[in-house]
């Protein structure tokens, strides 16, 4: 059994479409690789100043504290500096990505493996030291990830596939997403590929989608060049995942999904 770290850069995930991620889940997926977790710390801004003059906001940052802290993650926390720009205007900031990196180098000598959270392209350096060292690194992030980033670390889980991960909406009622895998121009057909649990061998790849069955943004439907380049571009695509009539997979009412903003 593999002993990992769970490493968080939670002001990235939750900027970029993991607001209300479920951080049990998180847990899970590291568990699913095989791996007993040692360490899992959760990398966030505090601003008592802010804070003190608002106490609807105090608690409400509390009670997002806690529910981090119930899932079994340690905080922690980046005290916010404010000081006056070149242009005269306060600017508040508070980065914690040099503690998340200076963190897992120390801890990695009791880790094989290391699940890193964000979507920052700065932590190219750390994946490559950490993989220098002998240590797996999977990448867990959501909207905005860095190429280079994705393509440095051993696999990478994007948020918005991952079952369970983020809170069910209304919407989400027989709606699933996944990715192009293989596409025919010509014929305007290709085929999804679903994550269907936790482990990165737990998907299915068989689902069918046809041109006619996507929509495009302005709800045009889209010539074959651009439905191609749905797979060229990686797009997450959302569905309604039904049967044909001899019981193959098929996606219908598809388009393109748009993480929130």
């Amino acid at each position: 059994m593999l002993k990992g770290g769970i490493f968080l850069d939670m002001e990235n995930l939750t900027r970029n479409g993991g607001y209300g991620m479920r951080l049990r889940t998180v847990k899970n997926l590291v568990e699913a690789q095989g791996v007993t977790v040692l360490r899992a710390n959760a990398y966030m801004a505090y601003d008592p100043e802010g804070e003190a003059g608002d106490p609807v906001w105090r608690t409400a940052k509390q009670e997002y504290r806690n529910r981090i802290h119930r899932e079994g993650f340690h905080l922690m926390l980046k005290e916010v500096q404010r000081y006056v720009g070149t242009d005269g205007q306060e600017v508040v900031k508070a980065n914690a990505d040099l503690d998340l990196a200076v963190d897992a180098m120390l801890q990695e000598d009791n880790l094989d493996y290391v699940l890193l959270g964000t979507g920052d392209g700065d932590f190219l350096r750390l994946v490559r030291a950490l993989q220098s060292r002998g240590k797996r690194v999977d990448l867990l992030s959501f909207a905005n990830t860095s190429g280079a980033l994705r393509r440095e670390v051993d696999y990478h889980f994007s948020g918005f596939l991952v079952p369970g991960i983020l809170p069910p909406t209304q919407d989400d009622q027989n709606r699933q997403r996944g990715i192009m895998h293989g596409v025919n121009e010509e014929r305007g057909f290709g085929f999804l590929t679903l994550q269907t649990g936790l482990g990165i061998d737990e998907f299915r790849d068989d689902i069918f989608l046809h041109i006619n069955d996507f929509a495009g943004p302005t709800g045009v439907p889209l010539s074959n060049e651009g439905f191609a380049r749905l797979k060229t571009r990686g797009c997450i695509i959302e569905f309604e995942l039904t049967e044909q009539a001899d019981g193959r997979p098929r996606a219908r009412l598809a388009w393109e999904f748009v993480p929130p903003r």
